[in-house]
């Protein structure tokens, strides 16, 4: 480490309003706090648990109202036999393919098919 950048790392003392004193180290030297492990109400186990204006008896109550009206419910009447499922509609390319399946190409299409010269064949391939 360089030295002269770090500030420096001293034992200090943390102490709680309880009295318990803890002995660590610190940059800032020594602590007062107000609560600590020995004396927090969470880690001694002398935590209480407040029922705030009955809300667990209103809770038990009204689940309990639920549960008798799901069992008063009379049983579910039987289900319909679905209907058969309708056939496919066609797009619009699939109906004027059928639709100009008889009729012969337009003129302006036909001549331009037939001036066009032929596809490139690959000249790798050989002929036979």
């Amino acid at each position: 480490m360089r030295e002269g950048i770090h500030p420096d790392y001293r034992p200090a003392k943390v102490v709680c309003a309880c009295g318990n004193v803890i002995l660590t180290r610190s940059t800032r030297g020594d602590f007062h706090i107000e609560i600590c492990s020995s004396c927090h109400p969470f880690f001694t186990g002398k935590q209480k648990i407040l029922d705030t204006a009955g809300r667990i008896e209103r809770f038990r109550t009204r689940y309990a109202a639920g549960t008798e009206k799901a069992e008063a419910k009379p049983a579910p009447a039987p289900r319909p036999e679905p209907k058969k499922a309708a056939p496919a509609k066609e797009n619009r390319a699939q109906k004027r393919a059928k639709a100009n399946a008889g009729k012969p190409k337009p003129k302006a299409e036909a001549a331009a098919a037939e001036s066009a010269p032929p596809a490139p064949t690959d000249p790798s391939a050989p002929t036979s």
